[in-house]
């Protein structure tokens, strides 16, 4: 995918920063993701800033998926080890289908370029409702890696495959 995206092609992408001690002017993470959705030409349908626990998050990425013009939804936050992360726990059960390649291919990337630090870093991908849905550390560098390197060159093939289950690469 090149760095423009033909209208018909942009993806509607809803981005959630989860945080209890942030401000969407204070969002690095949430700034850096749609800095490259918006790089490629995609759409940012929504914004948001929530505070962190698992129903919070459970029913604000439940409603963004219900959406009609959100093709794909982008967390960040609420991804670590400590007790009050619980981001991945609240969208996991959301997931009718899990995207193992993507948590595999983060790792590895992240590996080569941050070390062993990356062990504490938890990140999900995953399909609920025809709708992919990523869930990336709180961390700008982490979200450089997921979005430039992975999520936004496949948004518009998994978001066309997740909702219509056509690849349009075949045809």
């Amino acid at each position: 995918m090149s760095d423009s995206t033909d209208e018909s092609d942009a993806v509607g992408t809803a981005v959630v920063t989860v945080s209890s001690d942030s401000s969407l002017e204070e969002d690095d993470a949430g700034e850096a993701i749609v800095a490259a959705f918006e790089m490629a030409g995609h759409e940012i349908v929504t914004r948001e800033l929530i505070q962190r626990g698992h129903d919070n998050v459970q029913s604000k990425v439940s409603r963004l998926v219900d959406r009609d013009d959100a093709d794909i939804v982008v967390t960040t936050g609420g991804t670590g080890v400590e007790p009050r992360d619980a981001t991945l726990e609240a969208v996991r059960p959301l997931l009718d289908k899990d995207l193992p390649a993507f948590l595999d291919l983060f790792h590895a990337i992240s590996y080569d370029e941050l070390g062993t630090g990356i062990v504490s870093s938890r990140a999900l991908g995953g399909i609920s409702d025809g709708v992919p849905i990523f869930c990336l550390p709180n961390d700008r560098e982490a979200i450089r890696i997921a979005c430039e390197s992975i999520i936004v060159p496949e948004a518009q093939r998994l978001a066309t495959l997740a909702s219509s289950g056509t690849d349009t690469d075949e045809e």
